[in-house]
């Protein structure tokens, strides 16, 4: 082996050993979280609420004192119990979280389409998109 081409697996080597590492990528596709609270019951039971009622319904429970948020929560339950025994099972439970933020994208969602759909012909064109997100002028 000649000098040049030691010298060249030298520097190849000593650009391999000081290289950075190529960044792991996570592999496993995470829910998005049932709120964007945080998840302490020993500090309050806000994510629990958020998840429970959906966000909008938990902002109208905050304002409510014990006694109506009691009653409220009664009507609820009694929505939940969906084969009406008189008890909330886990699946009756995880059915009831999982049509609360269903319910809470679909209306995100028909409200972005009425804030995008500027002529309110129920179509949204390109131009009624661009003006809305980016603030062209039509």
């Amino acid at each position: 082996m000649s000098i040049p081409q030691l010298l060249l697996c030298l520097c190849l080597s000593m650009v391999c050993a000081w290289s950075k590492p190529t960044e792991k990528k996570e592999r496993v596709h995470h829910e998005a979280p049932l709120s964007a609270k945080a998840h302490d019951d020993a500090q309050s039971f806000d994510y629990d609420h958020d998840a429970f009622l959906g966000a909008d319904e938990a902002k109208t429970f905050d304002q409510l004192t014990p006694e109506e948020s009691k009653e409220r929560l009664g009507k609820i339950v009694s929505k939940i119990d969906e084969d009406k025994d008189g008890f909330v099972t886990v699946d009756e439970l995880k059915d009831w979280i999982k049509f609360a933020q269903k319910r809470w994208i679909f209306e995100d969602v028909e409200r972005q389409w009425k804030g995008h759909d500027l002529n309110e012909d129920g179509l949204i064109s390109w131009e009624e998109y661009k003006n809305a997100t980016y603030g062209y002028i039509l």
